[in-house]
């Protein structure tokens, strides 16, 4: 089965496509080279650890398991690594026989940002698998994630390859209508990730209001935040309601009344710097950093100082280098991708991912005033006002909270570690 050799395209906000270069692999490890009439025609798909020349490039060792990190942005983790890992199973072939060139023709299309992999493998399944029930999906999605089952359905296979941990598909679907969705695009749907919940997850079954509570609070702290909208579950899986996120990657263009929308390029921060994302390998004042060099622009260093601030007195501590990403439009201009995976998630030593200033928890005021100086803001009154705006927006998670029916039980957890975390920052606000 062995992929040796890759073309990488790129498909653009209209639609159209064009050869980004190739891929190859050898006793020596994976390389990739632009093709000429890409660098002479449009812009660096990665500028800080992708050279924008013609010459042969070797991906480092680790952490991508040899692949350059834009194309290991490609890749699920998590859920999507263990739908592939079964279907591979299923033909023979063990997870440790698989490399990351194989995965990727196994992406083929499907990825998430501009990226395809050709050859891609052939494994596609029928029209009859194109429309599914989601009820149906979400129901499998949960049995296979607590074990119950090794099987899986062919239409999961295909719609269950994004990235994170939980279990969930990416899917075409109407909004006004969500029972039904495609596995494919069509032209009357539209492109969103729906996240399904599961007993075993940390907040149960309610871990998509939960996290839509915090979209809604990232939202009224004057963060940006993906479009989403919760499906309430028809089946029997337990759930009041599932998470589905439109996907910002997606353009909405269509080339000559095509249904494959249109993309943007999509990088992560982890990609991005060639970071670990398993382990705390970034600091906030590298965030700020990343984003001003490449988006130039100061305004986005005052966004991602917010965003550190809401994560701080949320309880977003999952915010590792994945959860970070930047778009890129046709025109080689860089901008700050929407605030996801943004959900109340204290890890069991209470440390962020990403450390502020080198503290994973409780930063002293001195350091977030070098942040807030960092981060462009006239004077430290300007960003105190900016902390505060976040401060009572997460305040006000209870109302919220009632209004999602977030039950008695977890709004008792949710207010006493976010009580605690206001009292052991509140040294910020001065």
């Amino acid at each position: 089965m062995r992929v040796r050799k890759l073309n990488v395209h790129r498909r653009f906000s209209n639609g159209a496509k064009h050869k980004v270069g190739e891929l190859a692999q050898n006793q020596q490890g994976i390389f990739f080279q632009y093709d000429d009439q890409y660098l002479a025609d449009f812009h660096s798909l990665s500028p800080f650890t992708l050279p924008f020349e013609s010459s042969l490039n070797l991906g480092p060792g680790q952490p991508h398991q040899g692949l350059q990190g834009v194309f290991a942005d490609s890749l699920p983790d998590g859920w999507g690594l263990l739908l592939m890992d079964r279907v591979f199973r299923q033909q023979g072939i063990l997870p440790h026989q698989i490399s990351p060139m194989d995965r990727l023709a196994f992406i083929g299309e499907r990825g998430m940002g501009c990226l395809s992999y050709t050859p891609a493998m052939d494994h596609t399944f029928g029209d009859e698998h194109l429309l599914s029930d989601i009820a149906l999906l979400g129901q499998e999605a949960q049995q296979i994630f607590e074990g119950e089952t090794d099987d899986i359905l062919p239409v999961l296979a295909q719609a269950g390859g994004s990235g994170g941990a939980r279990p969930k598909v990416s899917v075409w679907l109407d909004p006004d209508n969500t029972r039904y969705v495609s596995t494919q695009p069509q032209s009357h749907l539209s492109p969103w990730l729906v996240k399904f919940t599961s007993r075993s997850l940390p907040l149960g079954h309610e871990e998509s209001l939960c996290e839509a509570l915090w979209l809604t609070l990232a939202k009224q702290a004057g963060l940006t935040t993906p479009q989403w909208q919760l499906i309430h579950d028809t089946g029997s899986s337990g759930a009041k309601a599932w998470l589905a996120l439109k996907r910002f990657d997606c353009s909405g263009k269509r080339l000559d009344n095509q249904s494959l929308q249109g993309r943007l390029h999509l990088h992560t921060l982890c990609g991005l710097m060639d970071a670990d994302f398993r382990q705390p390998s970034i600091d906030y004042e590298d965030l700020l950093k990343a984003s001003q060099v490449l988006c130039q622009n100061p305004a986005v260093a005052q966004e991602q100082f917010a965003r550190a601030m809401f994560n701080l007195f949320a309880m977003n501590q999952d915010d590792h280098t994945k959860n970070w990403s930047f778009l890129m439009d046709d025109h080689g201009r860089w901008s700050l991708a929407p605030f996801y995976d943004v959900t109340f998630s204290p890890t069991p030593y209470s440390q962020h991912m990403t450390a502020y200033g080198g503290y994973g928890t409780q930063p002293p005021l001195k350091v977030i005033q070098k942040l807030a100086k960092q981060a462009n803001f006239a004077n430290w009154n300007q960003a105190r006002q900016v902390i505060e705006q976040v401060v009572d927006s997460v305040q006000s998670w209870r109302e919220q909270a009632g209004m999602l029916d977030i039950k008695p039980a977890t709004q008792k957890l949710i207010g006493k570690q976010l009580h605690e975390t206001l009292q052991a920052n509140k040294g910020l606000l001065r």
